[in-house]
């Protein structure tokens, strides 16, 4: 009786086991079937991607055309750097520039009428220049410079000279005024 109890016991391990298997054959196909359902639906989304990237990149590649875009303001921004540095030289220049200007007319004679004389500065942004003086006579005519530096001369300045520096700087350019 014990050999048939372990039979038995056999055939019904067995039959459980068959209906294990079929169990996880089953779950198998339908991971199966998932995957090459998502496998589908993934391709069909790349291909619409890749399509409408073409569109919006009218027929290109939109990834290559911002890629080129990118170049291109990669290239902006240098040749910017290049005019921004450019213009920082020219302004270096610039203070070297006669900007201020003033002239002074004026009577050195009693004898003489019109304002003839005349005193005019020409300053750079720092006030360093020339002041040049013109003296008109009956019997002729002269004509003085002195240079100047931060708006003094070491050389003795008429009145008119210095009034003519003076009016130089009040001119001052409104572009360089506030540096």
């Amino acid at each position: 009786m014990e050999i048939l109890n372990n039979i038995y016991n056999t055939i019904i391990w067995v039959s459980n086991l068959e209906y294990f298997g079929a169990i996880i054959m089953g779950v198998m196909l339908i991971i199966i079937i998932a995957s090459i359902i998502n496998s589908m639906k993934t391709k069909r989304i790349i291909k619409k991607y890749n399509s409408l990237m073409k569109k919006l990149g009218n027929g290109t590649n939109l990834e290559t055309m911002l890629k080129g875009y990118i170049d291109k303001v990669e290239k902006v921004d240098n040749k910017n750097a290049e005019v921004l540095e450019y213009c920082k030289n020219l302004d270096n220049k610039m203070m070297k520039c006669i900007q201020k200007v003033g002239i002074v007319r004026y009577n050195a004679f009693e004898d003489t009428g019109s304002d003839l004389c005349f005193a005019i500065a020409l300053l750079d942004f720092e006030d360093t220049g020339v002041v040049i003086n013109g003296i008109y006579s009956r019997e002729g005519s002269s004509t003085y410079g002195k240079p100047v530096e931060k708006g003094a001369s070491k050389y003795t300045l008429s009145t008119e000279e210095m009034q003519a520096i003076d009016m130089a700087k009040r001119n001052a350019g409104s572009y360089y005024a506030n540096v």
